[in-house]
Order: structure tokens, then sequence, then C-alpha cells
């Protein structure tokens, strides 16, 4: 037996010298020499590879969300997330969150995302954590406090999960119950939740006395671990402050972890963790917000810093097995408060916190072996030109651009001009239609050929700024003559059609609550919005999903809760593709006032207080309706592209004329070549939609990124993105003004109607998006099907209009 025990001994020499320590490690039971260090990070802003140098190592598990239903450019982040975590030898956390109602996670869609996820991390040597719609106990979340839909879709994606990946971990993650249910006292849950569950006291209450986590559990046979959403954070509903953690706070959320007898229902740790001798994983991380005020941020960070550590390095919470801390940056109250999460993004917090975590029972990375992965296909998320080839397509815009200058000063090309002699400019109609096209696909918002075309294009422009210039510009063509001498008509017909967008809105607002009510219908895509960064909260809140319909199962109550009356009437809830309504309500109301100034010359008065009251908008974020649209379309920023708009109407032959002179073609072709300019600097964006986008690298993208986000901000409307639909205003009434007859003809058949009823399409595109959203085919990300899906959409809104479907009852 000598020379096998020697052998042996031997081979396991060998082991230990050739593989890495970490993968030893990983090898051993999770967890065993101690806590993981995670991170959640903004990953369209940093990288595994910065915190890590910021810390001074990388953390063992780092965080990304991840959609449910996931499209084919998420596919392709989520891959370039798994490769950078497999090189820092790290584990990964994946944060399912569902873009669809839970009772629509049913097998079929979570096989797909199963095999989304394994075909991304094939080859991952690490560990998968899936931690599937956490804080589901809230009501900031829009699956949160439905006990039994979540339970059934926890199970069904464990399963799926389960068949596909190897080794999967599921996470069951609630929030802290401190102030559970985070509402008033109320005998009616929220919609889609379940009475005899949620009263867990059996009072005929839903209050503090039930159990804030058991109606949610999923059961010991799917649950791996158990998580716990653990912040300081003393806001609550009140003004942002600044305060430091209170002794023991972190380990009275956590629960007692002393076995002093029966613990109770909301004591977490001694139910979930030692009760049910699971793994514990805790995110956490302390509020701060500059300019606030009270204690410093480091004082902040380091007193909570110091709980987390002192906690979990004691034999009391053994069970803690994780700790990931938030670092990211959050935007409150429409941007007005900045919540900075990060402890590494001041360099003397982070070499402060890197000394005591060596100190400190949390392990940091690498825990596996590090591994360089391939990442994303580059093929499958578009394609990048470099070099030469970037410079060939600026070479060949620019010949195009002076060839279709060129061409309509000579030969047959004079025949091409607009030479409509009627009193309605169709190439405003035409523009129009282009506008409520590019709308329409954005709202509609699945992954297809359309958004080439459609997604800041033509420049860093949306449907909606062109939509709300072009209003304005057929407001003042139409009324702008009247306002002088019969202003008292004008405000008649205003105010008329004021009332009737308002009606509308709240018949919209009122039918799509309806239709949510319908057993079998999703009505989450237009219910509910998912902030992209672009909203008034900023990039920080990306990922966020809010409840635009929060509250309103109280109409359903007798007698209806009094605040949710004026809620209602001052349109406060509604679907977000349709909450700029509220902005025409309004504009429409002052717009007889601008009329009457410009039918006085007073153009030069009206355009300075515009251009003064967006400056102080932009500049101060002030907000002056409580309606929803402030949240998008701000009304002191948003009005001045009205304004602008109804001006150019008002003073269109002078316009026209003014740009037809020869002496002014140097103008024309200044605002040409600077609209081109701008559309080259949208191609160069790192941003790309799917497999056939292409982008060009003529800017490093930080570069890119800081531009844009300085002068291009679309809700309150950059300085750089409002001259820019000027510019493709300018271009595109140029053009169709010199190629009208061959453009008319290829796309007026399709556009010029839409774009003479563009209330009608905006009203009902609406419950077509509810129609696409409810075909599951349609939310796997397949490219082609998904475009023969808008073809569909976009030719059953042309034919509505060609047969006036409706016209009577819907208006346009």
């Amino acid at each position: 037996m000598r020379p096998l025990a020697a052998v042996a001994l031997i081979l396991l020499l060998l082991w230990l010298l050739l593989v890495p320590a970490g993968a030893v490690r990983a090898a051993e039971d999770q967890g065993s020499e101690g806590p993981y260090l995670g991170a959640l990070l903004d990953w369209g802003t940093d990288t595994a590879a910065d915190h890590a140098e910021r810390l001074g190592a990388p953390a063992a598990v780092y965080g990304r969300p991840v959609p449910l239903p996931m499209g084919e450019q998420e596919q392709g982040h989520l891959r370039d997330y798994l490769s950078q975590v497999s090189g820092h030898g790290a584990h990964a956390l994946l944060t399912v969150r569902p873009e669809i109602a839970l009772s629509r996670v049913d097998e079929a869609q979570a096989a797909v995302l199963a095999g989304q996820l394994a075909d991304a991390a094939e080859g991952f040597p690490g560990t998968v954590f899936v931690r599937f719609a956490p804080q589901m106990n809230a009501t900031w979340v829009p699956w949160g406090q439905q006990p039994r839909a979540y339970t059934e879709a926890f199970r069904t994606v464990a399963s799926a999960l389960d068949a596909e990946l190897e080794d999967p971990v599921m996470v069951w993650a609630p929030t802290a119950g401190t102030d559970y249910p985070f509402r008033d006292a109320s005998r009616t849950p929220p919609q889609g939740g379940d009475p005899a569950a949620l009263d867990t006291s059996g009072d005929g209450v839903w209050d503090q006395d039930d159990d804030p986590y058991g109606p949610y559990y999923p059961g010991d046979d799917v649950v791996d671990w158990v998580g716990l959403v653990a912040y300081h954070d003393e806001t609550g509903t009140g003004p942002a402050r600044n305060v430091l953690p209170a002794p023991g706070q972190f380990g009275a959320l956590l629960g007692s972890g002393e076995d002093t007898g029966p613990a109770g229902e909301d004591d977490f740790y001694a139910v979930y963790a030692a009760g049910r001798e699971k793994p514990l994983m805790v995110e956490t991380g302390a509020f701060y917000s500059p300019g606030t005020g009270g204690p410093s941020e480091r004082d902040v960070k380091e007193a909570w810093w110091d709980q987390v550590l002192a906690t979990v390095s004691t034999g009391d919470h053994d069970r803690v097995r994780a700790v990931v801390w938030n670092e990211t940056v959050e935007q409150r109250d429409d941007g007005a408060v900045t919540v900075d999460w990060r402890v590494t993004a001041d360099p003397g917090l982070a070499a402060a916190v890197g000394e005591r975590l060596q100190d400190s029972a949390l392990v940091s990375g690498p825990v596996t072996a590090p591994v360089e992965l391939p990442g994303a296909d580059p093929s499958a998320a578009g394609s990048v030109l470099e070099g030469p080839a970037a410079w060939g397509v600026v070479l060949a815009v620019l010949a195009a651009g002076l060839l279709l200058w060129i061409l309509p000063l000579r030969g047959p090309a004079r025949a091409w001009a607009y030479a409509d002699a009627s009193r309605r400019d169709v190439r405003i109609d035409m523009l129009r239609g282009a506008a409520i096209v590019f709308v329409v696909v954005n709202h509609v918002g699945i992954t297809s050929v359309f958004q080439l075309l459609t997604q800041e294009t033509v420049g860093v422009v949306s449907g909606a700024e062109l939509f709300v210039l072009l209003s304005g510009a057929v407001l003042g063509m139409v009324h702008g003559s009247r306002a002088k001498d019969d202003l008292g008509t004008v405000v008649d017909r205003t105010a008329s059609r004021a009332w009737k967008l308002y009606v509308t809105a709240l018949v919209v607002v009122l039918a799509v609550y309806g239709l949510s009510l319908l057993p079998f219908l999703d009505a989450g895509a237009v219910t509910t919005f998912t902030d992209q960064g672009t909203g008034a909260a900023g990039a920080g809140a990306a990922g966020a999903t809010y409840d635009l319909y929060s509250g309103m199962e109280g109409f359903l109550q007798f007698p209806v809760p009094a605040h949710l009356i004026p809620s209602l009437f001052l349109l406060q809830i509604g679907p977000w593709q349709f909450n700029i309504m509220g902005l025409y309500v309004v504009l429409l109301l002052v717009s007889p006032l601008v009329l009457a100034a410009l039918a006085r010359g007073r153009a030069w008065l009206v355009l300075a207080i515009s251009l003064a009251l967006y400056a102080a908008g932009t500049a101060f974020r002030i907000r002056l309706l409580p309606s929803q649209f402030e949240d998008s379309f701000p009304l002191l920023v948003w009005q001045v592209l009205f304004v602008i708009g109804m001006t150019a109407g008002h003073h269109r032959q002078q316009i026209v004329s003014w740009f037809s002179h020869r002496r002014r073609r140097p103008a024309l072709a200044a605002c040409l070549v600077l609209a081109g300019a701008c559309a080259l600097f949208t191609w160069s964006s790192p941003y790309l939609t799917n497999a056939y986008d292409v982008r060009l690298a003529l800017l490093p993208d930080s570069t890119f990124r800081t531009v844009y986000d300085a002068f291009f901000g679309r809700t309150y409307l950059g300085i750089g993105r409002l001259v820019n639909v000027l510019l493709v205003v300018i271009a595109g009434y140029a053009v169709l003004s010199a190629y009208w007859r061959p453009i008319e003809r290829a796309l007026g058949w399709f556009l010029v109607p839409l774009g003479q009823a563009t209330l009608y399409v905006f009203i009902v595109h609406v419950f077509l998006i509810l129609a696409v959203t409810n075909v599951p085919a349609l939310q796997q990300g397949n490219l082609w099907l998904n475009t023969a899906a808008y073809v569909v959409v976009l030719g059953l809104l042309w034919v509505m209009v060609r047969t006036r479907f409706l016209f009577r009852l819907v208006p346009r």
C-alpha cells in the first residue's frame, strides 16, 4: 500500500502546484473561507477592471440585471459581462427583472430565458447565481406584493434553469421588512395580490402585523440561497437626508443571529438562513446624497461598512455567505436628488475600505481560475467601421450631399420641385408622417430592422421632438393669420381642440386600465415603464421600473378613495406612450397668446420669452404641473419646440423666400452641412441596436458619451438636440422642396395619409402595442419576425386611415 500512498501524495502535490489558488478555493464548499464580497456595477459606464483598480482587488461576485424577456442586444451585453467576470476569477450574479406580468412567466418564457443564459454562460468557470425578481415584497417593483403569481413564476424559472445550466444557484431575495407592507394599513391588497396569503395575522387588515416574507417564499426545493436587500436609507417618503447609521442597524435588518428561542416571522436570519439552513446573500449600501448636508460621505459609508464587516465576521451570522455592495449612482425626485451608493468613487474612501477589507472576513477575488472568454461576437451586435472604412463613409455622405445640392440646379431635375399651389403644405404632412412612424416604432419597442431607420439615425433626434415642432408649425399656419382680427375664433377653436385632446386622454387612460383587468391580457407594456436612463431621473435610474397605474385598484372600491379622483383628472396616471397628450393640452390652451403676439409682429419677443423659459427649465429642472408628462416632457423646456414651430408656421412664406434667395444659399448650405455632421455624430454612437447596425468609429466611446450627455440630453432638450431638431426639419423641408415628385411617388402614398391623421394614429397605436406585447413569439428578439410584425402594424394603421375606420369615434 505504501507505493500507492506515495503516488497519491505526489499527485496531490502536483495538483496543488498546478491549479491556481483561486480554483482551489472555488472547488471547496462555497464561501467556506468567509463570505464573498460582491459588487453591483453600472455596466454602461463601469467595468470589472476599473472597479478592481479602485478597490485594490476584484470582487468575488459581480452582479448585473437581466431583463425577461431578453433581446439579442442584451444577450451580447451579457456575454461581455460574463467575459469580464470570468477574466477576474469571480462568480456571476444575474438579477432577472421581469418586464412582463408574472402571470406570463410560463414554461415557454422560462425555457427561452434558460436557453439564452446557458448560451451566454457557456465555458464560464464560476458559479452562476440567479436572483429572480428580488424585492418582491415591496411596492416599488412591478412584480411586487403578488405572492401567488411570484412563487409560481419563481418555481417555473428555477425548473427551466436547472434543466439548462450546470448547477445554477437560485437566490430568493426579498427586501428587509422593517416598514412592511410599505403602505398605509389596508384591507385590500394590490391588484394581483392574494388577500388570504397576505393577511397572515388573520385580523382582516393588511399591516405591519403581517408576515413580510412567508407569503413570498417559493419553497426549500427551489431556493438554494436566501437573500436580503438591506440598505441604510433613512429617507422613507420624506426629503433626502444624510444620517449616520444607528449602532447595530445592519444586524437588526438581518435579524437575530442568536438561538434564544422561537424566532418571530419577521426575523429573516433566524427563520430563513439558520432555520432552513440556507446560505445568505445580502445586497446593501449606505445612502449618501451630495449637497444635502449632514455627515460627510466618508463618515456615513465607513460607519455602515464597519457595521457590515463586524456583523459578518462574528459567529452570530455565520450563514452570511455573500455581501454585495451597490456601486451605482441613482437619481430620485425627477433628478432633483442624486444618491451615490458607491464606496470606490472617492480614492480616499476606497483606500480606507480596501484596508478594512484586507483585515475582514470578506473574501475578494479571484475565487476561481481567471479564464478569458471570447465575450460577445461583435457581428451579433452590429458592425464597427474604423479607419479608412469609416472616413470613406464620411466622404460618401459629403459626395451625396454635394450631388443633391447641384442636381436641382440644372437639367430635368428642375421639374422635380414642389409646385402645389394649395394652402395646405403637403411637405409638412409628409414630415409629420415620418415623425409619427418614428414614434410608433420607438413605442412598440421590439428589436427589428426599423430601428436602424428611426432611432436617432437622421441625427440626435427622436419622433417626439419632430412631432411637437411640426404640430406647432401646423397651428401657426392654420390660425396665425386669424389671430390679429379674429382672436375670439382662434381661442374658441384651440380651446375646443384642447378639450377634445383632454377627454381623449382620459378615455385612453381608463380604457387601458379596463383592458389591464382582463386575466388573459398582459398590459404591463403600457401600465409600467422601465427607465432606460434617459428620463428625468438620469442614467442612474436605468433599469428602474415604475407602476404607472399605482393605486388604480381603488376605483373598484366604494367609496373611491378621494385622492384618486384628482390623480385621474390631472393625468398623473396612464400609459407612458401616451403621456405627451397632456403637454399638447396645456400648449394648446396658451397658444392664442403666442399667436396674438405673432400676428402683431412680436415674434422676437415671443422667441425671447420662450428661450428664457427653456433656459430656466433646463438649468433648474422646474416642474410646473403634477401631471405625468412632466417626467418625460417638462413643460417649461418642451414649450420651446412648440413655440418655434408656431413662429415658423406663421412666417413660413417669409422663411421659405429668405432661404430661396440666391444670397441666402450659403446659409441653407450651412444648415445642410451641419445636419449631415449631426447625423455622422450619431452614427458614431457606441450603442448598437442589432446585428445589422453599423457604427462609425470616428470618435472614442468616452468622447461620444461626454459630448452626448453634455449637449444632447433628451428629457431636458440639450442645446445640441434642440439645434439638431431645427436642422433636420430645415434639411428635410429643403430636400422635399427640391425632390418632391420622386419622393412623393415613392413614399407619399404611405406617409402623407399618416401625417394628415397623426392624432388618430397616435391614439390607435397604444392599443396595437398591447396586441404586439401579447404575442410571445415577438418578445424573443427574432429580428426578421419582429420586422414583419412592424410591417403589419404600420400597414394596419395606414389601412385604418385610408378606410377612415372609426373616424367618427376617434379624433384625428
